[in-house]
């Protein structure tokens, strides 16, 4: 399905947003791209080069955007973003949590710091700049939006990404669970699960070269676009635009996917069968309803296969 050429074009004129980790790749094109929607940007990275690169682009390009240098994880990181966009344009409508790490090791080298660090960043980041964010917004009493970013690798486990998944998976249920805890601010908050050529997704051997030539300034091939649902950073930024403006107010506690060509929903956790056993349940019998009842039914680990 192809997007509608003549649809009108989707405008944040007059809201502030946040985008964590937006120094360079996909959180950079989200902090463009809202900018050109006419939202004002506070910027923010751990490389202060990167974050003022984007802040003059944007500038550059008409916009408004402040950066914020700080490495997200903190209370005290969190709140100082927030408190950028309520001094810098006297408000806040939108945080894109987006800051995060890698530190890739299977399970049985992976160490405390590894895990950690992408703990930290991850879900801790999401939390703190979430929180601050919902305080801001609730007193503010004019709703709000709040994206985390997630990944096919939160969604379906990746290998030797222990401490990665789980932090992706633990954002689509945090913005699960703060969809309804903040609906009655008419604060929405959803997860979006990007598919993009990024440095993060040059170290799946799959991806390498593909990434490699896109840097060089070759195209994408249309086949990673379509069965991979592999693009470029800027394919993901209209979501997060959709998402930030009015039009996506009855859109909550939903996580979804775009890369290349393809905009996905992913669905919530259900139960897929149950069984009844009066008195409960022996090891035997449970062995015995396995493989009669919920073997046939048992899915699989990993990405489901490209179409």
């Amino acid at each position: 399905m192809s997007a509608e050429p003549s649809a009108p074009e989707v405008r944040l004129d007059g809201r502030v947003a946040i985008v964590t980790g937006s120094g360079r790749s996909l959180g950079r094109a989200y902090a463009i791209a809202l900018a050109a929607a006419g939202a004002s940007v506070v910027v923010n990275d751990v490389d202060a080069d990167s974050a003022a690169r984007t802040v003059a682009d944007i500038t550059a390009a008409g916009g408004a955007a402040t950066a914020v240098v700080a490495a997200v994880g903190t209370a005290e990181a969190a709140e100082a973003l927030v408190q950028a966009a309520l001094s810098e344009f006297g408000r806040l409508d939108v945080l894109i949590a987006n800051a995060g790490v890698l530190r890739d090791r299977v399970l049985w080298k992976m160490s405390d710091d590894d895990f950690d660090a992408v703990i930290t960043t991850h879900l801790r980041g999401s939390f703190t700049c979430g929180r601050a964010a919902a305080i801001a917004l609730r007193e503010q009493d004019q709703g709000g939006r709040i994206v985390l970013i997630g990944s096919p690798a939160g969604q379906f486990g990746s290998f030797g990404q222990t401490n990665y998944a789980a932090a992706k998976a633990g954002l689509v249920a945090m913005a699960r669970t703060w969809s309804l805890e903040l609906a009655r601010a008419g604060i929405t908050a959803n997860a979006v699960i990007p598919t993009a050529l990024s440095p993060m997704t040059a170290t799946i051997p799959a991806y390498t070269q593909v990434y490699e030539d896109f840097v060089a300034g070759k195209g994408i091939p249309e086949s990673y676009r379509r069965d991979h649902a592999l693009g470029s950073p800027e394919d993901v930024a209209p979501l997060i635009v959709w998402l930030a403006s009015e039009l996506s107010g009855d859109v909550t506690g939903q996580a979804l996917g775009i890369g290349g060509d393809r905009l996905t929903l992913y669905s919530h956790p259900d139960v897929l069968a149950t069984a009844d056993s009066d008195g409960g349940w022996s090891a035997a019998q449970i062995d015995e309803a396995w493989r009669e009842r919920f073997a046939p039914l048992a899915q699989r680990s990993g990405p489901p296969a490209s179409d």
